[in-house]
């Protein structure tokens, strides 16, 4: 049976269990806004912790709060903060050796009172090893034994029975958001270095430049303004970009020549014009600087048919050429 959107509309706004996912959001969204007006010095003083450690920061969490705590690791790494998750049980049968004294450790807990961390936090008061708690009561065991506390606030979890972490380890994972965010901002981590952590996916994609996918040196079709346009058609056909720059006695690139011009000079004198003569003059060009998927878009932007390949320019001087399906084969969109 096919619902019409209008019934679907109507049901939506009755419907219980859109309630629920609506009062769940507010419980969190909440919590969140309490997290945010009651910061304070605590979570300066982590990152001054993590800033002067030699080391990584070493996240641990039970249960819910290890998933929270590998992605807060995973988040760190990425961002230029070197970082490792050690699950607390495996910790206890020998991974207290991933722990090293050049380290932070940021030990994830609602109640401040997981069994499974004792003998983490044991391990970095024995050997003076940084330890920041994530925490929802600070007298509590981790949280009376931390260096520093990043207190969660008095908030009920969405759960309708107040059992399963759920507002918790909301507040648990953005404070390890801001934390990362945080140390970024510090270290002044750019988008060149972050791309060096996410080389694959869309991600990578977005961050490559122009500088590293074009053809450059002898690859380049590139002739002087006075060539006959019967030396041109050899050099089109010979470098496969359908096209061909051409520069000035100063070796500045002052036009270009496509298939486009060809069409428009097609005639029994073509072969014994010159270059000059059938040339589009300014021709568009980018930055080697410039995001690769910045020329994809130049390119996609003039005209119903767009063009396919830019030369690439600094100080009018041809460093290379970039086409379409260089951008596209990278996974630039």
């Amino acid at each position: 049976m096919t619902v019409s959107p209008q019934a679907m509309t109507d049901r939506a706004e009755n419907d219980p269990d859109l309630e629920v996912a609506r009062t769940v959001l507010k419980i969190e969204a909440d919590a969140l806004l309490q997290l945010h007006q009651q910061l304070d010095g605590e979570f300066i003083k982590a990152l001054d912790y993590i800033s002067q450690a030699s080391g990584r920061v070493i996240v641990s969490g039970m249960g819910k709060n290890g998933h929270i705590g590998n992605k807060i690791a995973s988040t760190l790494a990425s961002t230029g903060t070197p970082a490792q998750f050690v699950h607390p049980a495996e910790a206890s049968h020998g991974d207290l050796g991933m722990i090293t004294r050049n380290d932070v450790v940021l030990c994830l807990s609602n109640s401040g009172g997981t069994r499974e961390l004792s003998d983490i936090i044991a391990y970095t008061r024995r050997f003076n090893i940084p330890l920041i708690a994530i925490v929802g009561k600070a007298d509590s065991t981790l949280g009376r034994r931390a260096d520093a506390v990043l207190l969660l606030p008095d908030a009920p979890e969405a759960c309708p029975m107040g059992l399963a972490p759920t507002t918790s380890t909301t507040l648990a994972l953005a404070l390890g958001d801001a934390l990362a965010v945080a140390l970024l901002k510090r270290k002044g981590f750019n988008s060149e270095q972050f791309k060096v952590f996410h080389p694959g996916g869309k991600l990578g994609g977005a961050l490559i430049k122009v500088e590293d996918l074009m053809h450059s040196g002898d690859a380049m079709p590139l002739l002087r303004e006075n060539t006959l346009m019967s030396e041109a058609l050899i050099e089109i056909s010979a470098k496969s970009f359908g096209c061909v720059g051409i520069l000035d006695d100063a070796e500045e690139l002052i036009g270009i020549i496509t298939d486009g011009d060809l069409r428009r000079h097609m005639g029994a004198t073509l072969l014994e014009m010159r270059a000059r003569d059938v040339m589009t003059r300014r021709p568009q060009t980018i930055s080697p600087y410039a995001l690769a998927g910045e020329a994809l878009a130049q390119m996609n932007s003039t005209g119903f048919n767009g063009i396919t390949c830019l030369f690439v320019t600094e100080n009018n001087r041809a460093l290379g050429i970039i086409s379409v399906h260089d951008c596209l084969r990278s996974g630039v969109v």
